[in-house]
C-alpha cells in the first residue's frame, strides 16, 4: 500500500463534478435531530462535506442544482461554480467518524427521512434513492485561483 499524490486533478469521487460538495448548516442540524444521540460534530464529520453555507433553511442547498443533465450556476463571493446534483453518499455516513463503529440502520433511516422531507420545490427526478445529500458541484477552469473567504455571500 502507498499515499500517491495527484496534484492536477486530485482523485474525485466523481469526476465530472470534481468540485467542493456544498451543504447548509441548517441540513446538517436537521439531520441531526433524526439522530439525537450524534452530536452536530459527529453528523459533520459522517458527511465529510468541504463547504457549509450558514443561513437558510434546512435542504436550501438542493437549489444549487437543476434538472437532469443541467449544470446550474451559482457564485459563492467571486468564484462561480456549477452545482450538478445531491451527493449520492456511501457507507462512510453509517460509521463514526471517531472510532468507526457502525450505527445499525442509518442508511435506512437516512433515505426514508430524506424522502419525507424532500423541499416541495426540489426537482425529484434527481433521487434515483434518496440515500443523498449536499451538492455536488464543478468548478469552471476560468475560475480557478480565485479564493474563498469565510462570510462570502451565495448568489443564485
Amino acid at each position: 500500500m502507498s499515499v500517491r499524490h495527484e496534484p492536477r486533478s486530485g482523485f474525485p469521487d466523481d469526476s465530472d463534478a470534481s468540485g467542493p460538495t456544498i451543504v447548509s448548516e441548517a441540513s446538517l442540524r436537521f439531520v441531526q435531530t433524526w439522530f439525537a444521540e450524534q452530536p452536530l460534530s459527529s453528523i459533520r464529520g459522517r458527511f465529510r462535506t468541504n463547504l457549509e453555507l450558514e443561513g437558510g433553511q434546512p435542504f436550501c442547498e438542493d437549489r444549487l442544482f437543476g434538472g437532469p443533465a443541467e449544470r446550474k450556476p451559482f457564485r459563492l463571493g467571486p468564484v462561480t461554480f456549477l452545482g450538478h446534483n445531491p451527493c449520492q453518499r456511501c457507507v462512510v455516513p453509517t460509521r463514526d467518524p471517531l472510532d468507526g463503529q457502525v450505527v445499525h440502520g442509518f442508511q435506512k433511516t437516512f433515505a426514508q427521512l430524506r424522502q419525507q422531507s424532500l423541499p416541495p420545490w426540489v426537482d425529484a427526478r434527481r433521487f434515483n434513492h434518496f440515500y443523498r445529500f449536499a451538492v455536488n458541484t464543478s468548478i469552471p477552469a476560468d475560475e480557478m485561483g480565485k479564493r474563498l473567504r469565510v462570510g462570502d455571500p451565495l448568489r443564485e
